[in-house]
C-alpha cells in the first residue's frame, strides 16, 4: 500500500492507494475523488458545517461491498471535531454515537481518503457545545417509480414549489445524483417539519393521480413518491455536491428552476463531477 504524506491547511494527513480505481467503468480513481472534494470544498463545506456526518464507504470501489458509518473511526485524528449524540432505537444497541462533523477541508480530505464516496447529513445542526439544534431545513425527496423518471419528478417539483410559495416558503431543487431529486426548504418556523411535509405531500397526492405520498412499493409504479419522512431527526439525506456510488461519478447537483421546467430527458440532469465543477465555476453555489 503506497502512502503519501501531505499537509492540508496545516494538518498532517497520510493518503493511501491514490491510484486505486473506484469507478471501474470510467477509470475514476481515489485520487480523483479526493481532488473533486478538494476543489468543490468552497461551496460544499458551508452545507456540511455543524451537521453530524454519516458516510457511505466503498473501500473496493462502487462494484464492491459498502457500509454506512456514523461513528467516527477509532483512528480519527484528534483535531477532527466529533459530537456525542443520543441514538434512540439504534440497530447496534448503542445509546450514543460520536459523530464526526466536517467543518474544514482537512476533515473532508480525511474522509475522502477513506473512500467515503457519499456524504449524508441531517436537516439540523449542532451548537458549538455539541447539542442538537432544531431543524433549519425541510426536505422533500422525490422518487420516481418506473417507468417514471426524473422528468416526472421535475413536474412534481414545480407543483411543490408553487404550493410552498403559497405558504410563504422558498425552496431549492437538486438532483439526488441517482434517479430522483430533492427540494430543500430553509426553515425557521416552530412548526414540525415532519408534520408539515407529510400534510403537503398528502395534499398533492389527493389532487394529482401521478403523485403518491405512500411508501408502499405497490403504490409507486408510474408515479412520483414524495418522501416526506426524511424530516425525521434520526434520518439523513445525501448532501448537496456529494458524489454517488453509480457506474459513473454522478453528483447530487443544485439546479435552476429553468432547468427543472425544461427537463424532458433524464440525461439532461445526469451530472458528473466534471460537470459540477464547471457549473460552479460558471454560476457559483445555487443553494442557500
Amino acid at each position: 500500500m503506497k502512502k503519501v504524506p501531505v499537509q492540508v491547511e496545516g494538518r498532517d494527513l497520510v493518503l493511501s492507494n491514490l491510484d486505486k480505481v473506484l469507478y471501474p467503468e470510467v477509470g475514476f480513481t481515489k485520487a480523483e475523488v479526493i481532488d473533486y472534494y478538494t476543489r468543490i470544498s468552497p461551496v460544499l463545506l458551508p452545507h456540511l458545517r455543524g451537521r453530524p456526518l454519516t458516510v457511505k464507504r466503498y473501500p473496493n470501489g462502487v462494484g464492491g461491498a459498502f457500509f454506512f458509518e456514523k461513528n467516527a473511526p477509532r483512528h480519527t485524528p484528534s483535531w477532527i471535531r466529533t459530537v456525542r449524540l443520543p441514538v434512540p432505537g439504534s440497530t447496534k444497541d448503542r445509546e450514543t454515537i460520536d459523530f464526526p462533523v466536517v467543518d474544514d477541508l482537512p476533515t473532508l480530505v480525511y474522509f475522502a481518503n477513506l473512500a467515503a464516496l457519499e456524504l449524508h447529513v441531517p436537516m439540523w445542526r449542532v451548537s458549538d457545545a455539541g447539542e442538537a439544534l432544531p431543524p433549519d431545513l425541510l426536505v422533500f425527496d422525490l422518487d420516481p417509480g418506473e417507468p417514471a423518471t426524473i422528468v416526472e419528478c421535475c413536474a412534481v417539483a414545480l407543483l411543490l414549489r408553487d404550493a410552498l410559495a403559497e405558504d410563504g416558503h422558498e425552496c431549492f431543487p437538486k438532483t439526488s445524483g441517482n434517479k430522483g431529486m430533492q427540494l430543500h426548504v430553509p426553515w425557521d418556523s416552530q412548526e414540525s417539519t415532519s408534520a408539515y411535509a407529510k400534510a403537503l405531500a398528502e395534499r398533492l397526492a389527493r389532487k394529482y393521480d401521478f403523485v403518491t405520498a405512500v411508501m408502499a412499493k405497490r403504490e409507486r409504479p408510474g408515479k412520483v413518491f414524495i418522501d416526506w419522512s426524511q424530516n425525521n431527526p434520526a434520518k439523513t439525506t445525501v448532501a448537496v455536491y456529494s458524489i454517488r456510488a453509480n457506474p459513473q461519478p454522478t453528483v447530487s447537483t443544485p439546479l435552476t428552476w429553468d432547468e427543472v421546467a425544461d427537463c424532458d430527458d433524464p440525461d439532461q440532469l445526469r451530472l458528473t463531477t466534471a460537470d459540477v465543477l464547471a457549473r460552479v465555476r460558471a454560476h457559483g453555489d445555487l443553494f442557500p
